[in-house]
């Protein structure tokens, strides 16, 4: 199991744990181990569900037990994997969010599925270069995401998740048919002038969305009608996408190479060390809900590309900033053997998650 760095140090590396091994023995023999706990390997059980799919189970839970009990397992859970003790953790909403998230994981340690991910493919028209991150999620801690493009859209899709949001939902949207010119340094530490700023630009993408679906169905009728319709495919709408991407590219070519960047006084920010430059920003969404997925909804923000390996996303609505590293280590045979392939994983890993 790969582990995020303790928060809220995102460009600390990866952190490796072992949790089961397998003993090839002769005559096509093997046993399997459980290494999760403290008291050392134990018997386990492997099983192949499906393709690309696979599950463990330990045999002997008893070894993941503590002689002190729960709450000696959480101090120690508590400090392994968040690098703090309780008496760190003063903020009530931390508090809750850490013990439910305990909770959670110390459930289901005994029987486990695993399925295979793929890593994003990528093209020479991408912003950077896809792959994983580790992002900054307030008091939730430390979270992977996975970064990939679609076109002018680009994705960031939760590998690990929390209370809040499951693994496998689209955490962030990034719009980059619509980029964000910032203002100077100054006037960029006022909240309610980049709130302005984003606010507008969201209005522009929600009638540019009206004026699409207002052409499509005049399409539909004219097809319908049994004539040719008004604006094909390949004519005004296309055009249109065209001089979008035309302007995108003319923002990105005219942008400097880096420009000033402070964070707006007001947005909260785990990690003080962010970038104090960045290359471009971009209009995009990002996803909340309350706990257990309720209510998600997405809400307006900034996507701000510091350089090759670091991004961040100011949420407008929580007054909040994450932001991201990229995962350097290199994974065997991870790639997708196609665009389709990597597209259907991800609807798949977003079902699995609802």
């Amino acid at each position: 199991m790969y582990l995020p760095p303790h928060d809220p140090h995102v460009d600390d590396p990866m952190r490796f744990k072992p949790l089961f091994r397998i003993h090839l023995m002769e005559r096509k023999c093997a046993t399997v181990e459980c290494m999760y706990g403290h008291k050392g390997p134990h018997n386990g059980h492997i099983q192949i569900v499906k393709k690309d799919e696979f599950s463990t189970k330990c045999n002997q839970t008893d070894h993941h037990r503590m002689s002190g009990g729960r709450q000696e397992e959480f101090r120690t859970w508590l400090r392994e994997e968040w690098g703090r003790t309780l008496e760190d953790i003063f903020h009530e909403h931390m508090q809750e969010l850490i013990l439910m998230k305990f909770i959670y994981t110390s459930q289901y340690d005994n029987c486990l599925t695993y399925r295979r991910i793929y890593l994003p493919p990528s093209s020479p028209e991408d912003l950077i270069q896809p792959g994983l991150f580790k992002g900054t999620y307030g008091s939730h801690g430390l979270e992977i995401v996975m970064l990939s493009f679609h076109g002018k859209k680009a994705k960031g899709t939760k590998i690990t998740g929390d209370p809040n949001i499951p693994a496998g939902q689209q955490t962030v949207e990034i719009d980059l048919a619509h980029p964000l010119q910032l203002p100077d340094i100054e006037t960029l530490r006022d909240f309610s002038e980049l709130s302005r700023i984003v606010l507008e630009v969201q209005e522009q993408v929600r009638r540019e969305e009206q004026e699409r679906e207002q052409r499509q169905e005049e399409q539909e009728h004219s097809q319908q009608a049994g004539s040719q319709p008004a604006s094909p495919l390949g004519g005004e709408g296309a055009e249109g996408e065209e001089t979008a991407a035309g302007a995108e590219g003319t923002t990105q070519d005219k942008a400097p190479a880096s420009q000033p960047f402070v964070l707006p006084t007001g947005v909260i920010s785990r990690n003080e060390d962010y970038p104090r430059t960045c290359r471009v920003c971009f209009y995009g969404t990002g996803l909340i809900a309350g706990h257990g997925f309720t209510s998600p909804e997405r809400t307006p923000g900034v996507f701000v590309l510091f350089d090759d390996d670091r991004f961040g996303f100011i949420w407008l609505e929580l007054k909040s900033f994450s932001l991201y590293s990229r995962i350097k280590v290199s994974f065997q045979n991870a790639q997708a053997p196609s665009q389709e392939a990597f597209d259907e994983m991800l609807k798949n890993i977003q079902f699995l998650a609802t």
